[in-house]
């Protein structure tokens, strides 16, 4: 039994049940695979998700990719939170083919995360990776810890933004990536 498999029996008994009843023999090792799983973003490095997926390009116009599901581990609670994230940048000599931006939020995502944190990280590495002139990226999140404990607010949404270069200095560039993105209906 791997250590995290241990760790799992022993929470089971932390709470007063019986790991080594019919319905619990096998629950240590499916939830530490399913919680590798979901921590997988730790193993992932930026260059295995860029690879070779740089592209010179004279194009400056507004590249986005909105409706990028993202599931994610609460780092305070260990519980899920999930949403859609919305990312949008303006390629300056360089554009990053159009698979990697949802494999960027992945990598991030599959951490322990806080939603305002993820926000960031996507944000910056982005721009770091294509040089971009701005970038910015909306995240919409629903959060278990908000939902099942607590305040028990089963509608509350959570938005964070991070708007970099030309998205923070332009209130034109802002406004209309936040129109882009907005839901068609």
């Amino acid at each position: 039994m791997g250590i995290m498999e241990q760790a799992y029996f022993k929470l089971i008994q932390s709470i007063g049940e019986d790991p080594n009843r019919e319905g619990l023999i096998k629950t240590p090792e499916r939830a530490a695979k399913a919680m590798a799983y979901l921590t997988q973003g730790y193993e992932i490095s930026l260059e295995e998700v860029i690879g070779d997926a740089l592209f010179t390009s004279d194009n400056d116009s507004m590249v986005i990719v909105k409706n990028i599901e993202f599931y994610s581990l609460c780092e305070h609670h260990l519980l899920p939170f999930w949403g859609r994230c919305h990312v949008g940048y303006l390629p300056k000599g360089k554009v990053l083919g159009l698979s990697k931006i949802p494999r960027l939020v992945d990598c991030f995502s599959r951490r322990l995360q806080i939603q305002e944190n993820l926000t960031k990280q996507i944000a910056d590495t982005l721009l770091e990776i294509t040089g971009a002139s701005g970038v910015g990226v909306v995240m919409e999140g629903q959060h278990m810890c908000m939902m099942m404990r607590g305040v028990s607010k089963q509608n509350a949404q959570m938005t964070t933004s991070s708007m970099l270069g030309q998205f923070r200095e332009s209130a034109n560039t802002r406004q209309e990536f936040l129109q882009l993105i907005r839901p068609t209906i």
